[in-house]
């Protein structure tokens, strides 16, 4: 079930984004009530926020290839420089609750992961099967897509505490 969420991610965002923008422009919540919500998403979760939360950044992956290494997802990497819940929550990766977690045990070592990664496939030190690489999920420009999980063949990737 998780992996159909996964798949459905832009989906997720719309709905979830289409929500946020509503209780901006309409009940007019306050920005500082939401950047709290993505600071606390990115303390239990991650940086989230920008893949599955975020209007601005469903609009903008709408308009950008799948590609992971193409130079619109990298222009798309740029516009969350001004976005100070990408900032904390980016910077949260490394402490968050949540992790991408491999069981060493059941992973092939096929790469697949890497190549679907794209921190792994932009910079050649980040690795999530790799033992001595670093992991690309507690990068701070991870915002958790969770492409690399769901495509897995041995399932040896979790998003779990």
């Amino acid at each position: 079930m998780f992996n159909k969420i996964i798949r459905n991610r832009r989906a997720v965002q719309a709905i979830i984004g289409a929500l946020i923008l509503a209780a901006y422009m309409y009940f007019q919540v306050s920005i500082w009530v939401i950047v709290l919500i993505g600071v606390v998403s990115g303390a239990i979760f991650g940086k989230v926020f920008c893949r599955w939360m975020c209007p601005l950044g469903f609009i903008m992956e709408l308009t950008m290839g799948k590609d992971p290494s193409s130079k619109n997802l990298q222009l798309y990497n740029y516009h969350k420089l001004g976005c100070p819940i990408a900032w904390i929550s980016g910077f949260l990766n490394r402490f968050s609750l949540f992790k991408i977690k491999r069981d060493s045990s059941t992973c092939t070592d096929c790469g697949i992961c890497d190549s679907n990664c794209y921190i792994a496939s932009l910079n050649k030190d980040y690795s999530i099967y790799k033992e001595k690489k670093e992991n690309p999920s507690t990068h701070y420009s991870c915002s958790k897509c969770l492409v690399c999980v769901d495509k897995c063949p041995s399932n040896s990737l979790k998003y779990r505490v």
